[in-house]
């Protein structure tokens, strides 16, 4: 017994100290909630009511939005484009808005505003509909468990769920009032939205009564506001739009593949931009710099107020170079010879035509017009980009670019520059000569051969000039430099070359092969180049080549903008800060006594006394004009069908020239590309005439 009593003891003593412990646990575990409640009770009363305005207070964040783009102006101050003000209802979007609380909003603006205009898809009005909280529980209710849960029963998150109930409410072809239909316009719009920027739900057509019935109702419509837009005003009509290019809707906003740098530039996705030419190109002038805007934003995350805390500055203006009075007489000169060659029939194959104007002793542009047409479908659009972005053999425009080279190669001199007009025969074929019949003229001077267009005076002196080894029906050989001969001689008057216009999309025009597969050089096609019917150039390279000459040898950038500056309030005004200064891009180095041989060729092509001379039609303008036509001969490619064996047969038909012939103020350039072959109509020197004759009356 004594020594159960040994064991019991113990026992005893460790179960007595549990409940001890307890107690202890249990006193601090009370003491320490009773100092919690007593924390909270003294919060509740002397801070509550701080705590509470914390709660319900307004958060304040800056958003921005776009001013009015610049004016662009013609070179006499005319009005090319501007902006027209438009009257707007706007919404600026909360924080988190729910769809239930859009659809309100959406139902409640309806009443005032209508916008029947744009229809909403189907899709949209189930969005609409689903918008509300009650529709979408009793759809989701009606919807098949299995596309609610998945396979272990758990809820599928809603962005998977939402298909099926698009999918079974279209089933239902619901009807919709015309209301609710510009409901659910409104409620895309603003579903569409980012958070805290700035929309237009009607930014045009809004009427008097709508406008007002919205400005009474402002308290009930969270977000919703009344503004004003812009859209592009085109007083000249469509005249230079081709040019002058195109900006973005608020739809469309910044163009997607380059969204990443107007991003980084700070633009919004919505931003309207330019997206083509002129607009493009000078797109950080004409933007402006966006107004800024304090929001409050409610503890419901809705829009309280809108304050402008920074007006912004609207778009800087432009001054182009070109004067619309002029442009439009160049146009309708284009487009009136055009439809005589359609008249006749000699546009079955044709490209269009293009006419470009500068003054040679600046470069700046003062007309250009251009009109592309497709040989499938007849139809004729305007096109005076073509002048920078369509190359095409020109022919014999270029052989003054020839001469310049036999000339400064030492091939021939001013006073020694006869070449026999003896035609070329290569073996395996047909004869390469001039238009007139063999035997017209034994020889020529360098000036006689451009006044009579003769290809074999240009062929003859490249033989000598690249020093090619020849025997008539047997053998010719060259180095393999001399395509490289050529083309350098006539890139330094830019043919080839990207002029480095204001205006993107310029292209340098397209080279022909210079061997064959085995690595032979072409020697025929070197004597093409020779007389302009190889490569391909630009117009706006044609009118370069002509203004180096017409200027005395200064190859000068062509620019349309001549200034920036800034339109006043009033509209009235433009206040220039920078001017387009004349950029001289390389300068020939000829003689005077060189210079001297290619313009006196220049004006006998128009006053000579040769029955062969091309362009005596133009002889009785005054004052008196120098310049040189071209005609090249080629095939019709159809990009439907490359692979044709047998191509009809094209004419290309161009002029260039420049006046007065003694001290020019203005070059010219017209191409009318792939005419019927055979057509011996002048389209050419018509529109020619007319721009130079229209040109001296504008600016006697």
């Amino acid at each position: 017994m004594k020594f159960l009593r040994q064991i019991k003891d113990p026992n005893k003593k460790n179960t007595a100290s549990i409940p001890n412990r307890m107690n202890l646990i249990l006193g601090i575990i009370f003491v320490l909630f009773a100092m919690l409640i007593g924390q909270l009770a003294y919060l509740q009363i002397v801070y509550g009511s701080r705590f509470e305005a914390e709660v319900q207070k307004s958060d304040q964040k800056v958003i921005s939005t776009n001013v009015p783009r610049g004016v662009i102006y013609d070179s006499q101050g005319r009005i090319l484009v501007g902006n027209k003000a438009n009257n707007a209802i706007t919404y600026t979007k909360g924080v988190s808005l729910v769809s239930d609380k859009i659809k309100n909003i959406s139902d409640n603006l309806s009443q005032y505003i209508d916008l029947s205009s744009e229809k909403p898809t189907k899709r949209d009005l189930i969005d609409y509909y689903l918008g509300d909280d009650d529709n979408l529980q009793k759809e989701n209710e009606e919807l098949p468990r299995k596309y609610r849960y998945d396979a272990k029963g758990d809820a599928l998150d809603s962005s998977v769920v939402y298909p099926h109930l698009v999918a079974q409410v279209e089933k239902k072809d619901l009807a919709f009032t015309k209301r609710q239909q510009t409901a659910a316009v409104i409620f895309k719009k603003i579903s569409g939205a980012y958070q805290l920027s700035t929309i237009y739900l009607k930014n045009t057509n809004l009427t008097n009564e709508e406008l007002a019935a919205v400005g009474e109702h402002l308290d009930s419509l969270p977000g919703v506001g009344i503004g004003t837009d812009w859209s592009r005003d085109y007083p000249n009509g469509d005249s230079m739009r081709s040019v002058i290019g195109s900006v973005s809707s608020e739809k469309t906003g910044v163009p997607e593949d380059n969204l990443d740098y107007y991003l980084a530039q700070g633009y919004s996705r919505n931003d309207r931009v330019g997206t083509s030419y002129l607009e493009k190109e000078y797109e950080s002038i004409l933007k402006g710099t966006k107004t800024l805007s304090e929001v409050e934003v409610s503890s419901d995350n809705q829009v309280e107020q809108n304050n402008v805390t920074y007006a912004g500055i609207k778009g800087s203006s432009l001054t182009v170079t070109i004067d619309s009075k002029y442009q439009k007489l160049v146009e309708q000169s284009l487009k009136k010879v055009y439809n005589q060659a359609l008249s006749a029939g000699d546009t079955q194959y044709s490209d269009g035509a293009y006419a470009v104007a500068m003054d040679p002793n600046t470069g700046k542009v003062l007309a250009m017009a251009g009109l592309q047409h497709n040989p499938k479908t007849g139809e004729t659009v305007d096109d005076a980009l073509g002048i920078i972005n369509r190359s095409f053999v020109m022919g014999s425009v270029v052989k003054g670019a020839t001469v310049v080279g036999g000339l400064m190669s030492g091939t021939i001199t001013p006073t020694n520059n006869s070449m026999p007009d003896t035609p070329i025969y290569l073996p395996g074929t047909p004869i390469k000569k001039s238009v007139y019949p063999v035997g017209t003229f034994g020889s020529l001077t360098a000036p006689s051969a451009l006044e009579v267009s003769s290809n074999i005076y240009m062929m003859q002196l490249t033989l000598r000039w690249v020093k090619a080894n020849y025997v008539p029906k047997q053998y010719i050989s060259m180095t393999s430099s001399a395509f490289e001969t050529l083309r350098k001689n006539f890139a330094q008057f830019g043919l080839g070359q990207r002029t480095g216009i204001d205006l993107p999309g310029e292209v340098s025009g397209i080279k022909g092969s210079s061997f064959d597969a085995s690595g032979n050089i072409l020697s025929g096609s070197v004597l093409d180049l020779s007389y302009g019917n190889y490569d391909a150039y630009t117009a706006i390279q044609l009118l370069q080549y002509v203004s180096t000459i017409a200027n005395g040898g200064y190859r000068m950038k062509p620019y349309l903008v001549q200034s920036v500056g800034q339109t006043s309030s009033s509209g009235k005004t433009n206040y220039v800060y920078e001017n387009t200064e004349a950029t001289p891009q390389s300068k020939i180095a000829w003689t005077q006594a060189q210079l001297n041989v290619i313009k006196q060729g220049f004006y006998q092509v128009v006053h000579g006394s040769n029955g062969w001379g091309t362009a005596h039609t133009l002889a009785t303008l005054k004052p008196e004009v120098a310049g040189k036509t071209g005609t090249a001969q080629s095939f019709y490619y159809d990009p439907e069908n490359p692979g044709i064996t047998d191509p009809p047969e094209t004419s290309t038909s161009s002029f260039v020239g420049y006046a007065p012939a003694s001290n020019p103020t203005i070059a010219i350039a017209v191409v009318f590309p792939n005419l019927s072959a055979g057509s011996e109509a002048h389209y050419n020197l018509s529109v020619a005439q007319e721009m130079f004759t229209n040109y001296f009356k504008l600016y006697k």
